[in-house]
Parts: structure tokens; sequence; C-alpha cells
């Protein structure tokens, strides 16, 4: 299984995932340059991304993968790697991935203002501690911590630019997810719909009173019983 991270936190953000899957998958926590702990890098494209996780897939795991699962910014690269089509994915979750790009005079606003709200996540984390007082966004404070340091706002910018500045053209696999909260819906869902016009059989999956990433970082053991499901249903029919 293949783990992909989204832009401004580390592959830690998997953790509490990885507990309760190591058992039964050997599992790959991808890093996404620009946002590695304890290495200064800058990110460099959606597509390098992606064409660097296809060549270790290709290389250490004779092309194929049983799960991939890109959260956010990981879910991007997830959908090129997918489009691509140089390996085998059997099944594959893209949790609130952004597949559209925007509109080339916003471009840039957006970009910054991301900047901005991460370098403030980075230097302020008590205040919006206080602010939002929920276990969620804590996490995702926390992981800025950790990787802002060695890529700084120059990665988040490239980071956004790479995301808001490529569409998707085409999909392949042959099981193949998107989640999203109830409260992105409004971002989320003309992603969808790009989806399912490339991909008609895809599966949307949408959860109730959840943020961008909630469902990840408050309620790791459903997404494991998830991903159990897609691989064995029956198994995990009988186990629930």
């Amino acid at each position: 299984m293949l783990l992909l991270p989204g832009l401004g936190v580390s592959h830690e953000i998997f953790l509490p995932l990885i507990q309760r899957l190591q058992e039964r998958f050997h599992i790959i926590a991808a890093g996404v340059d620009g946002f590695l702990m304890g290495k200064p890098s800058r990110f460099t494209s959606v597509d390098d991304q992606a064409a660097q996780a296809i060549r270790y897939v290709q290389s250490e795991l004779g092309g194929h993968l049983d799960v991939a699962y890109g959260l956010s910014l990981g879910g991007k690269i997830l959908s090129r790697m997918m489009e691509r089509n140089e390996i085998v994915i059997d099944h594959a979750v893209m949790d609130a991935a952004p597949l559209l790009p925007l509109p080339n005079w916003l471009v840039d606003p957006l970009r910054y203002y991301q900047a901005w709200n991460v370098w403030t996540c980075y230097h302020w984390t008590g205040f919006w501690k206080w602010v939002f007082r929920s276990h969620y966004f804590d996490v995702l404070l926390d992981e800025c911590k950790k990787v802002f340091p060695f890529g700084g706002t120059q990665a988040v910018r490239d980071g956004y630019k790479s995301v808001y500045t490529n569409k998707l053209e085409s999909i392949h696999g042959a099981d193949i997810h998107f989640w999203y909260g109830m409260k992105e819906a409004f971002v989320a869902k003309p992603q969808v719909e790009h989806l399912l016009k490339l991909c008609p059989s895809a599966h949307i999956e949408v959860f109730d009173g959840m943020n961008h990433g909630q469902l990840l970082v408050d309620h790791p053991d459903e997404v494991a019983k998830r991903i159990i499901n897609y691989i064995n249903p029956i198994l995990h029919e009988k186990t629930s």
C-alpha cells in the first residue's frame, strides 16, 4: 500500500492509520519534495512527484500496488499516476483531491493566500488552537510545524501553483474511490463531476460533518476498515 500525504504535512500524518494496517500490508508512506522533515528541499511539480512514485513502484514493487491512498495534494499526485497508466493499482482512494485547474487570474492570489495561511499556522500555533479547539486542527498544526522550516512558503507557493494549473485528462483503474467531507462540498463537487465524466464507475463517498482530510485525522479506524473492505469485502463483513 502506498500512502501519499497532502501539501504542508509529512508522511507522519498517516501514523495512526499505519498502526491499524501494518499487520495486513507492506506500507510505503511517501514524502513529497518541499515538505520533508529534517531535509531542505524544493517542490518540483505534481507530474514529477508522480513520476518519482511510479519509478519506485516499478523498481521495488514489480509495477503493482494493491492499494494507493492520496490525501489532498497526495490525491492529485495519485490521479496523475493513474492518468499515466504505467503501473497497476488495484484500489485507489483520492481523499479530497483537486482534479481541476483554477482560472489563470486566480492562481497567484490564491497560492499566496494559502502560503500566508500555512505561515500563520507555523508561527501562531497557540492562537489557532485556541480558536478551533479540535483534535483535527491540532494535528494539522503539529504536522505543519514539522515540515515548514525545510521548505517554507516557497514550497507552499510552488505546490499550490502546480495543483491549480493541472487538469486531469484521463484516468485508469479498476476500483477508484473519491472521498470528501460535507464541509468542503462546495470545492469538492466540481472535482467529482469531472471525475465521473472520465470514469463513470468511480465510487464517490461523502462524510457528514467532516472537513478537508478530517476523516483520516479524527477517524483512522474508519479509514482502515474501508480500505480493508475494498480489498476483501466478504472477509470484512464476517469480522466486523
